[in-house]
């Protein structure tokens, strides 16, 4: 768990206002950081209500990231209703409700019966509903695991293929489009705004080396063979809740980025954060590189939700997805170090920078293995 610095007064205060402004039983007992994300400010906040102590996530969305947060919640708000109605006519039982709020997330409204609230700062703040007997893992190091998180995503995209509801907005414009990131790291390579090339100029050069890679995606989206659905867009294994009982894979939680995208976006950032025993910032680069039984049981854990859908040419791009998404990875990440550390937080002086080799450090791994890799994606599809 992360250890995480005591709230300042001032955020303190305006917690207790956002908690004052939502349509909740109880008040607000305590809050603390919450996870492990770069981009919003999470908290668990603990309420005393009628029946006890209960509790919300409350977030503040990253307004410098998401400017437009009245779009992210549009989407949020559609398709968790929609995930939840798909949930709810497929269970069963006098436990059906309690178990939904355990495998769908469920904003909680505002007094005025909104999905979300803007503070006296202007900043854009939402609650879900805490989902208890849970857990989520930065690191993966045994296969079930691996299967779950992949589970849960192929299921996340299975009950979004009939969504028919409000055209979801392109929250962020181009987000995997590889090409677009590939030219906006050569600018900042280039431009060397902060004087930090000359410190990164191997990874500058390899990432330079791995322009034929960037378009792969975009080819097959631009032929069809790809075809655009709705999907998370942000598959890190961290953005799924295990139960943690079971650890079978119930929720997939983080939908800010949820918009048209392609589903070799999910399966590549999946396996870009679960197949590597090794942390996303990992300095010691020999401790990087793809392990095989966790790669197979991601593929089969994907491929036993998403099997049904996925076409013949996104099944062969499987290995592919990976390993333009982590590029993609490493070129944001050695961008915004290039640029000053101005999108993603940082710890520590080279945090960016590190977070950068490391994914070149599994990309070469990819590579190397990639006879292989596709191996295993043949055998876990023909078990399906």
């Amino acid at each position: 768990m992360t250890t995480h610095p005591p709230l300042s007064p001032a955020l303190s205060a305006a917690i207790a206002d956002v908690a004052s402004r939502l349509d909740t039983r109880g008040r607000l007992v305590s809050a603390t950081r919450w996870g492990s994300g770069h981009i919003n400010d999470t908290f668990a906040a603990t309420f005393d209500g009628p029946g006890g102590e209960y509790r919300l996530v409350l977030q503040r969305i990253n307004r410098h990231v998401f400017p437009e947060p009245a779009k992210v919640m549009a989407n949020a708000g559609a398709v968790t209703r929609h995930l939840r109605a798909r949930l709810a006519a497929s269970l069963e039982g006098g436990a059906a409700g309690a178990d939904l709020d355990r495998r769908a997330l469920r904003l909680v409204s505002t007094k005025e019966g909104a999905d979300w609230l803007v503070d006296p700062d202007g900043e854009a703040w939402r609650a879900w509903h805490f989902v208890e007997g849970a857990r989520s893992v930065d690191v993966v190091e045994d296969p079930r695991t691996a299967y779950e998180a992949a589970r849960a995503f192929g299921e996340f995209q299975r009950l979004l293929l009939d969504y028919d509801g409000p055209p979801l907005f392109e929250t962020l414009p181009l987000f995997h489009h590889t090409p677009t990131r590939f030219a906006r790291f050569c600018r900042a390579a280039e431009a060397d705004a902060v004087g930090r090339r000359a410190s990164a100029a191997a990874e500058v050069d390899f990432a330079l080396s791995c322009e034929p890679l960037a378009g792969l995606l975009v080819a097959l989206q631009e032929s069809g063979e790809a075809p655009l659905r709705a999907t998370h867009n942000d598959t890190k294994v961290n953005n799924v809740l295990l139960d943690s009982a079971t650890g079978e894979g119930l929720c997939v939680i983080d939908l800010d980025t949820v918009m048209p995208g392609l589903s070799l976006y999910d399966f590549g950032d999946l396996v870009r954060t679960a197949a590597s025993p090794s942390a996303e910032d990992e300095r010691d680069l020999s401790k990087v590189g793809v392990s095989e039984p966790l790669f197979e049981a991601l593929v089969r854990g994907y491929l036993s939700a998403a099997g049904g859908f996925l076409t013949p040419a996104e099944l062969d791009s499987l290995v592919d997805a990976a390993r333009v998404i982590v590029l993609t990875i490493g070129l944001r990440f050695l961008t915004d170090h290039l640029e000053g550390d101005v999108y993603f937080r940082v710890h520590r002086e080279g945090h960016n920078l590190d977070r950068a080799r490391t994914q070149f450090a599994l990309l070469r791994s990819l590579t190397a293995g990639e006879a292989r890799l596709r191996a295993l994606v043949r055998g876990a599809a023909g078990r399906r």
